[in-house]
């Protein structure tokens, strides 16, 4: 047999057994949200889906007279850090905005919509005046002294916020976004709710321009966890989203100021870095032809936008590492927060491109829309199972997923099979050096990932690799509903 002959069988081997037809991205999608519902703080309700969680936190904001109840935990502890719930939200929402179709085909845009909603209504409640909103529930340090479930919690449940004197407009510019994101997401079903949370973006973008500053110089005790390098980049975000939402020339001008420190070529995207988000957003309209008369001031961001494409799929002047099985690769902690986020606006980018009739062009040449959707699927494939591991890095997809990840709430017993309380350091000696799987299956999680090498340490004290959070599994909600057929 020539070897031609060998290329082609092999060839039509993959098609058929190989990575396309070996993962349901369908499947993947309903377990990411499912996720959300695992991370809710606050009464739960009647239609949760989640059935190992119970009630918790349901006296968060009495020790400033408000209630704020709500939100979401920000990973596999028990604080509501509102800095990152802002970004899962915008997320959640641009996945909304951009796949709202694909999500409603697979019968997935209610639940989406509901993990939105979730994060808002708590918004709602900590923007208790229009320039003062509550930012942290619960403190990072004596949280993580303890190990215990979330309807066991027995820590301090401070409640921080910013205002006029105290100003944190990383904070305020990105729940600004994820109001005027969601407003756009809930345009459709409801008005009435989308034009609430348009009120509620204006007055915050307002706020954060108005009176600057970083958020932990304020809530200081959200500095080592949540910790902001720089507020510019919320303001862009949030000006880029009020604009989508309201077709306000307010907001475009604002833009057209910024173009001159439009971020540059950023190295990632994330919960604490938004240019790329925002240049994507102007370099979509751009394509779009929704700027006339603007387009030369603004291709500074479309231009930044496409070389962090680039670099991405190794087409660049300065691409991204990738392991050795072909996983992109930023840092040792938590880096899939950077893959999932990096695939939305490449797949998301792509439609657009397609749907122009443009290509990209990088520095070593031009590439079709095409290539960067099978780029975003040979990433996404890796994270569910395609690795030299064979693991999938969802918790709860496929039959290899870790096992031990770092979270209290699914490494204790439920609270509905067991009612007896886990003390703080109880947790410890009972369930977090146990050498057993969680007992609950945390669905949808998507963990810290592996290492360079492509190795993963499925261990609970492994929090670099095993922990997963809300802004790791946010974007590839949009990318699964991209994908799925």
């Amino acid at each position: 047999m020539s070897s031609k002959s060998h290329f082609v069988i092999g060839f039509c081997f993959v098609i058929l057994f190989g990575n396309a037809a070996s993962i349901d991205y369908g499947i993947a999608l309903t377990k990411s949200l499912l996720y959300f519902e695992a991370q809710r703080s606050g009464k739960l309700p009647p239609n949760q889906r989640v059935q190992w969680r119970g009630d918790s936190a349901l006296n968060d904001g009495k020790d400033a007279g408000i209630d704020l109840t709500g939100g979401y935990y920000d990973a596999g502890d028990n604080v509501k850090f509102g800095f990152p719930m802002a970004f899962t939200v915008t997320m959640l929402a641009w996945s909304v905005v951009e796949f709202g179709e694909k999500l409603e085909a697979k019968k997935e845009l209610t639940n989406a919509l509901n993990a939105i909603k979730w994060g808002t209504d708590y918004f709602i409640k900590a923007h208790t005046q229009p320039h003062g909103l509550y930012g942290e529930v619960g403190d990072g340090n004596s949280d993580h002294q303890c190990w215990e479930r979330p309807e066991d919690m027995t820590t301090p449940r401070n409640s921080y916020k910013v205002d006029e004197q105290h100003p944190g407009s990383d904070l305020v510019g990105e729940t600004a976004a994820a109001f005027a994101a969601a407003a756009i997401a809930f345009n459709k079903s409801d008005w009435s709710y989308s034009s609430q949370l348009l009120i509620h973006a204006k007055e915050l973008f307002d706020f954060a321009k108005k009176f600057q500053g970083q958020y932990q110089t304020s809530i200081s005790v959200a500095g080592q966890f949540y910790g902001s390098t720089g507020y510019e980049d919320e303001l862009l975000w949030a000006a880029t989203w009020l604009l989508k939402a309201t077709q306000d020339k307010t907001y475009l001008d604002y833009i057209n100021d910024q173009a001159t420190s439009s971020g540059g070529t950023r190295s990632m995207f994330s919960w604490d870095d938004k240019y790329v988000g925002a240049q994507v957003l102007i370099a979509k309209n751009l394509l779009e032809n929704k700027f006339p008369g603007n387009e030369s001031s603004l291709n500074q961001y479309k231009k930044n936008a496409e070389e962090f494409i680039c670099n991405c799929i190794q087409k660049g002047n300065n691409s991204i590492k990738k392991t050795n099985g072909g996983l992109l690769w930023w840092q040792p902690w938590n880096n899939l927060q950077y893959v999932t986020a990096a695939t939305f606006v490449i797949i998301n980018y792509a439609d657009t491109l397609f749907a122009s009739k443009n290509s990209l062009q990088c520095a070593t040449g031009t590439v079709e829309s095409s290539n960067l959707i099978t780029f975003v699927k040979s990433q996404v494939d890796y994270i569910l199972g395609e690795n030299p591991k064979k693991m999938s890095y969802m918790v709860g997809f496929g039959t290899n997923y870790p096992q031990k990840i770092h979270h209290r709430g699914a490494s204790i017993v439920s609270i509905k099979k067991d009612r007896a309380t886990v003390s703080c350091n109880e947790g410890f000696s009972l369930w977090f050096y146990k050498n057993a799987a969680n007992p609950n299956v945390l669905d949808g999680a998507i963990v810290g990932g592996p290492d360079l090498s492509d190795n993963y340490n499925d261990s609970r004290s492994n929090f670099q690799q095993a922990e997963a959070a809300t802004a790791n599994t946010a974007p590839l909600v949009g990318v699964l509903a991209r994908l799925t057929e």
